[in-house]
């Protein structure tokens, strides 16, 4: 087994083999590794690009976030998470869910109004809605807990 130390090494690839490929660096910065079985991932592609664990139900508390530099509180159930590092376009995945109660699911709109004619999201961020009061589903209604996370390419 040999050592190498030094300050900085240069070279093509940095790929790791024992008779199977399981991580290579390459030289523009793609990391790929082995996935599951036989196939690869690429963790710039694999890992979400920013999320936020959010409340607005009795205060505006932000739990934990990543790559999340604020949340405007448009009026009541809308909020607006903006990126620190913004996204190469607006064709990126929203995923999330809401927890206020027994009043669980899923509501999330790329436009201030709450409308889906028209999606405008934007590569600094996004809209998210919150609607449920008891059995009326159509009132905006602050949430307890909001979860969400965001896959797509940064800029």
């Amino acid at each position: 087994m040999s050592t190498i130390v030094g300050t900085n090494i240069e070279v093509t690839n940095l790929k790791f083999d024992s008779d199977t490929t399981s991580m290579i660096i390459s030289n523009n910065g793609q990391v790929t590794i082995q996935g599951e079985g036989t196939s690869t991932t690429n963790l710039q592609q694999g890992i979400a690009k920013q999320w936020l664990v959010q409340e607005q139900k009795t205060t505006m508390v932000t739990h934990d976030s990543f790559n999340t530099s604020s949340i405007d509180d448009h009026a009541q159930a809308v909020i607006e998470p903006k990126f620190t590092n913004n996204m190469a376009s607006a064709n990126y995945v929203l995923t999330g869910g809401m927890a206020s109660g027994i009043y669980n699911g899923t509501i999330m709109m790329p436009s201030s109004n709450g409308a889906d004619d028209g999606w405008e999201v934007a590569t600094t961020g996004y809209y998210v809605t919150g609607r449920g009061n008891g059995a009326n589903y159509t009132l905006f209604s602050d949430i307890e807990r909001i979860p969400v996370a965001v896959h797509g390419d940064l800029a």
